[in-house]
């Protein structure tokens, strides 16, 4: 019988060994070795027309037999297809129902002499004692490696970490670090085997090839962004040793890989938003495929194929450098609680809800802090501290002071003082209290763990010196010497600031509100009150944590001056309008009685042009005028 098969070349591809044809009516088996009794739909039909026009002309009229030969082309359809699942369980037992066949090797077994003709049995030895040499020599790397990696591991850290910008966070720098280390080493693992097993499929590259794609330099570019360029130096070391040793060692992809993270890490130092890093990866990339067409020149392979798919796997390592950094940077940022410099820059956006708060909530607060920010930020730059962190530090360091903002002097607008009706305690507590509301605001709005410190530590241990005079007085009055007045009571909770940004926070925050006490704001006067509060800050030991020098707090104090004295510099005092003569006209309307313009006044209108010549007034009225500028914003 002949049947029509829907696909014929799955059909073909069984030509060799056969088919076994199942009747799915009666169950009936029968192995077939000719397909040529098969058919395809189009072959079948076809056979249909040419066999089947000539009969129905014979049995029936013109339009009829067309309408009988139609309605049997459109019944053809495929009766023979593939039982992919019967075809499955089949082989599944086939494979089941074979037992393996073992050689047996002796010690000092020659598997094959010099010259001699390879045989199949002598081939199934070879190949099996390759992979077994080769598994051996694989276990036996991981000990090696994991030494390696931990000696590695522990130079980076003396290099770079030690170095950081961070001092309170090492173990979680560390752990990145390993972190970085150990998916590099196991990206390359698979990268060199993927390039093995695509080398035996196609063999017209080596797997050499597609060792360039490698994004090594992902690992540099992160770490750079983290800890800065001094630790990704460093690591592009480390990561470029370890994958070198993948890679079974050899010396030209140490270059490669090394050139490439640096250069990545490079790139990626002044970032301020999230495209720098795919620009960072197509320069990567590029350079990449100038370094695989110098490598591969230097093995003698100068435009081949192979060369066109080195260069290739460089450029695309390159682009695949950016993508993994874009894709990581914000999960290591939630996972490490890290703030970079993109945050940063989103947090200080004055539109921020938490801003908005505490401009409406507490203004006089939120002007302090903006000024605080242009304090630090410039001292910052002087003293080789991140202006970025410590800008923003400084908008945030208050914000717990939107929970109670009239018991602040800035925010209470001649509303009165409502620390006359509390003891000095209860508002020593108040005030200590604005930095744990802060923290906790903070930690709301997920700031990030930097800022979260500076608000922490931007008053230190530092004694609330009026309220703890205060009470040492009332103690006094009231006799009660032998008790005394605690200091820790009046003093904050802490900690001291343990980074330069936090240090800068803390100084000119005290410095900027005892500005606001100087009666004449002379350049000599601002650097004495300067000077005065940081050599007071200084001998208070809240400094003795933090990694500001001397030499740091002398940039700092010639920096806040500098802002200060822009700040509060005088202006020029202009002197007092002289009154126009009054034209002829006005002055006989003045000789009758009043002009138009008083008799304005009296229905109480204003003028609006008051800086247009002879419309001014007249001068005998000048003191009222003067009272009524005097009232202009007093409401």
């Amino acid at each position: 019988m002949r049947g029509v098969v829907g696909n014929q070349v799955m059909l073909m591809s069984y030509r060799s060994k056969g088919i076994i044809l199942q009747n799915i009516k009666d169950g009936k088996e029968e192995k077939i070795s000719d397909f040529e009794r098969f058919f395809d739909l189009k072959t079948a039909i076809r056979f249909v027309q040419e066999q089947g026009r000539p009969l129905v002309r014979t049995l029936w009229p013109e339009e009829l037999a067309k309408a009988v030969l139609a309605l049997g082309v459109s019944l053809i359809k495929p009766n023979l297809t593939f039982n992919k699942r019967e075809t499955a369980l089949r082989k599944e037992a086939a494979g089941k129902s074979v037992k393996p066949f073992f050689f047996k090797v002796k010690k000092g077994e020659i598997f094959i002499r010099e010259g001699a003709r390879i045989t199949p049995e002598q081939l199934l030895k070879l190949t099996a004692q390759y992979k077994y040499l080769k598994q051996k020599k694989m276990l036996g790397r991981v000990p090696a490696m994991a030494v390696l990696m931990a000696f590695l591991l522990i130079s980076m850290y003396q290099l770079g970490l030690k170095k950081s910008r961070s001092t309170d966070s090492e173990i979680r720098d560390l752990l990145l670090n390993a972190v970085m280390l150990l998916t590099i080493f196991f990206v390359a693992i698979a990268f060199n085997s993927v390039a093995i097993e695509t080398a035996r499929g196609f063999h017209f590259f080596s797997p050499r090839a597609l060792v360039y794609a490698i994004p090594v330099a992902g690992g540099a570019m992160l770490i750079c962004i983290f800890h800065g360029i001094v630790t990704a130096a460093s690591f592009s070391l480390v990561v470029s040793v370890l994958a070198c040793a993948v890679v079974d060692g050899r010396v030209e992809f140490f270059v490669y890989f090394f050139v490439s993270s640096l250069l990545a890490a490079t790139w990626v130092r002044q970032y301020r938003d999230r495209g720098v890093f795919i620009e960072a990866g197509l320069k990567v990339g590029l350079c990449n495929m100038v370094l695989a067409f110098a490598m591969e020149g230097l093995n003698g392979s100068f435009f081949n194929v192979e060369t066109v798919i080195a260069c290739s796997s460089a450029f695309i390592g390159g682009v695949l450098v950016g993508v993994i950094a874009t894709g990581l940077m914000p999960l290591i940022e939630m996972a490490f609680g890290y703030t970079t410099d993109i945050k940063l820059m989103e947090l200080a956006n004055l539109d921020q809800p938490l801003l908005r708060e505490l401009m409406v909530q507490a203004p006089g607060t939120y002007h302090h802090s903006v000024i605080v920010s242009n304090m630090v930020e410039a001292s910052a730059r002087a003293i080789g501290a991140n202006p970025l962190l410590a800008k923003v530090a400084a908008y945030y360091h208050d914000i717990g002071k939107t929970k109670k903002p009239l018991y602040f002097i800035e925010n209470q607008a001649g509303r009165g003082n409502r620390h006359e009706k509390l003891a000095p305690s209860m508002s020593a507590l108040i005030l200590i209290a604005h930095v744990k509301d802060g923290v906790e605001l903070a930690r709301q709005a997920k700031l990030g763990r930097e800022i979260i410190s500076i608000i922490e530590q931007h008053h230190g241990t530092s004694l609330i010196m009026f309220f703890y005079g205060k009470a040492r007085e009332r103690a006094e009055k009231k006799g009660d010497k032998a008790l005394g007045v605690k200091e820790e009571d009046f003093r904050y909770r802490g900690p001291k600031p343990q980074t330069k940004e936090a240090g800068l926070v803390m100084l000119a925050d005290v410095i900027e509100a005892a500005s606001k006490t100087l009666v004449d704001p002379t350049s000599a006067r601002i650097q004495g009150m300067v000077q005065k509060i940081m050599n007071k800050v200084f001998s208070d030991g809240q400094l003795d944590e933090c990694e500001l020098t001397l030499k740091d707090l002398h940039a700092i104090a010639k920096s806040f001056n500098q802002t200060l004295s822009g700040i509060f510099h005088h202006r020029v005092e202009y002197p007092e309008p002289v009154a126009k003569i009054a034209p002829p006209r006005q002055q006989e309307v003045k000789a009758n009685g009043k002009n138009d313009l008083d008799r304005k006044g009296e229905n109480g209108d204003t003028d609006q042009d008051g800086l247009s010549g002879p419309r001014i007034g007249r001068s005998e009225n000048k003191g009222e005028s003067e009272e009524s500028l005097k009232r202009l914003g007093m409401s």
